[in-house]
């Protein structure tokens, strides 16, 4: 009887842990159901207008026509790379992106390596720095573009040291310089941030080491603060690329591509194109070289920064 009793017990111990874990599907399908939010919106906001882009650029579309569009092969691109704006206007992101990059990062390790001490003030000065980040580029495009008039507080700044300063805005030669000044200025606080979170994640016991060896400040920041931001500069450099190579807000309120094109960017002429053309082939031809660019820009950033001892 005792053998039977236990031979039942056992199966049924059995019969149990063979039953699927109770609420494994209802959680799945809550996961589910949070997700789908998310993936109508990437669905709506992302995938289809690439879609409709890479559609699009081969095609005569228009914003607002009654023809239907018609399908055009490469004519789109070919007249793209024969447009000497859209040529003025890479060469203009380039440029940009060249100087910004290596001048913002720079500027906010700066910045994140100042704020990044123990004293009373510091939580003061890490709000005034990120402050600019908060405010709308549009705003901040206003204000700078008083402050570049002829007549404006830069020039009257310069004036008080005997300099007369040039129409920053008016001139094909300073106008560019004047948005790499201005958008270094308005996201460096942004980056600052991440660095600062960086330099936060480096153990103190490496610093006191380094000390006893007789490191200075130099050899401190060469040997253990830099190594050890390996993987924020990394990040840093992909998103300050990405931000650069989208420049727009800032132009099209400050200069519209002017003087003479000197400002014109590849998202500037292709939102122009169409949306003030409504030539949205066109259009749709250059923001599709636009992505083939920043995602080459991209695989090359990742490429050279990737680390080499994980190889």
């Amino acid at each position: 009887m005792t053998t039977i009793t236990a031979a039942e017990n056992a199966s049924a111990v059995t019969g149990r842990k063979r039953e699927p874990v109770k609420g494994s599907r209802s959680s799945t399908t809550t996961a589910l159901l949070m997700l789908l939010p998310a993936g109508i919106l990437l669905i709506t906001f992302l995938l289809i207008p690439i879609g409709l882009t890479f559609g699009l650029a081969f095609t005569n579309a228009r914003l607002i026509s009654p023809r239907p569009a018609e399908f055009i092969g490469v004519d789109n691109f070919v007249r793209l790379f024969a447009d000497d704006t859209f040529w003025a206007s890479l060469r203009n992101t380039i440029i940009f992106a060249a100087v910004i990059v290596p001048v913002q990062s720079a500027c906010a390790l700066g910045l994140a390596l100042l704020v990044n001490v123990k004293m009373r003030g510091t939580n003061f000065f890490r709000t005034v720095y990120f402050l600019p980040v908060v405010t709308s580029m549009v705003v901040v495009s206003m204000l700078w573009l008083f402050m570049y008039q002829k007549n404006g507080l830069i020039n009257q700044v310069l004036l008080k040291f005997g300099i007369d300063g040039p129409d920053w805005l008016g001139d094909p030669h300073t106008a560019l310089l004047a948005i790499i000044l201005m958008s270094a200025w308005q996201a460096m606080g942004f980056h600052m941030v991440i660095w600062l979170s960086g330099l936060q994640t480096i153990p103190g016991e490496l610093y006191e080491a380094a000390e006893l060896d007789g490191a200075g400040n130099w050899e401190k920041f060469r040997y253990v603060t830099w190594p050890g931001l390996r993987a924020t500069r990394t990040f840093i450099l992909i998103t300050i690329t990405i931000s650069a190579f989208a420049l727009f807000t800032q132009v099209n309120i400050m200069t519209q591509g002017g003087p003479l094109d000197s400002t014109s960017t590849v998202v500037l002429m292709a939102v122009r194109t169409g949306f003030q053309q409504q030539q949205t082939g066109y259009a749709s031809a250059i923001s599709l070289v636009f992505f083939v660019l920043v995602l080459a820009v991209t695989l090359v950033n990742r490429y050279v920064t990737r680390d080499k001892d994980a190889r």
